[in-house]
């Protein structure tokens, strides 16, 4: 894609997109371009993706938001930076594709907002996660009162803040934070698998997961009940689960095993 910033790298692994935070020597802060870059890839995807990616370049994954972006600002500036990010993440957390994200390094501020916003995290020993944003009098910006508390939990993430505490990887795996613990240099080659499983799911197969799973799980129960049944009608009813089921009753696809 030609609009996304230097500090974006996209390769290509057949139907996985390979997205790369590219500011190395930054630790991959994110600078309003970075936000804006991964904006606009998942507003609108190559159509023959199927599964993303969300890789960083060096030893680290993100140690946020890059403060040289904040600046002087007044209250309405600061309000509609927040938004901004807010819309940048929110169009990867229910845009149409997997992500599956590489946590390594720092994972630190707005890098653990970016990391809450993806659907499947797979972190490296090395990975650390901190909330330092009140040690600077700032609060979070990017969707990670919401997103960060689904992980951990309200009290551990108040602690993370008021306190400054920063967890280890096998903290974060205990806790939730990552889905995957691998070895040193594993988190990539572990990624780029899961993302080619989930590459193989019928479109409409993720789509229920990615936006209705989400809200049925914040629904009532006989809402989210109701919601289920909507969506497994749905996606039950497309050509190519007739025909995977078919598939499957004629001994054609293989059983979980």
């Amino acid at each position: 894609m030609s609009d996304l910033p230097p500090s974006l790298v996209l390769d290509r692994d057949g139907p996985v997109a390979v997205l790369r935070l590219a500011r190395p020597a930054k630790r991959n802060a994110l600078d309003d371009a970075t936000v804006l870059g991964l904006e606009a890839f998942f507003t609108a995807p190559p159509d023959d993706v199927r599964a993303v990616v969300l890789d960083a370049e060096g030893e680290h994954f993100s140690a946020g938001l890059d403060l040289a972006e904040l600046g002087a600002t007044d209250a309405v500036e600061g309000m509609e930076h927040s938004r901004f990010w807010h819309r940048a993440f929110t169009r990867m957390e229910q845009g149409r594709l997997p992500v599956v994200s590489v946590l390594k390094g720092a994972v630190v501020g707005g890098g653990l907002e970016l990391a809450a916003a993806t659907h499947v995290r797979v972190a490296e020993p090395s990975a650390f996660y901190a909330l330092p944003e009140p040690r600077h009098g700032l609060f979070v910006g990017g969707g990670g009162s919401v997103r960060i508390p689904r992980l951990v939990g309200v009290p551990r993430m108040t602690d993370m803040m008021l306190t400054g505490r920063v967890l280890d990887a096998d903290e974060g795996q205990q806790l939730g934070i990552s889905t995957y613990l691998t070895d040193p240099g594993g988190g990539f080659p572990k990624a780029l698998e899961l993302a080619h499983r989930a590459a193989q799911n019928p479109p409409i197969s993720n789509y229920a997961v990615l936006q209705a799973l989400p809200r049925i799980a914040a629904a009532r129960d006989e809402d989210g009940l109701f919601l289920e049944s909507l969506m497994a009608a749905i996606s039950s009813s497309s050509a190519e689960a007739q025909d995977r089921m078919s598939a499957f009753l004629d001994g054609r696809a293989g059983k979980v095993r």
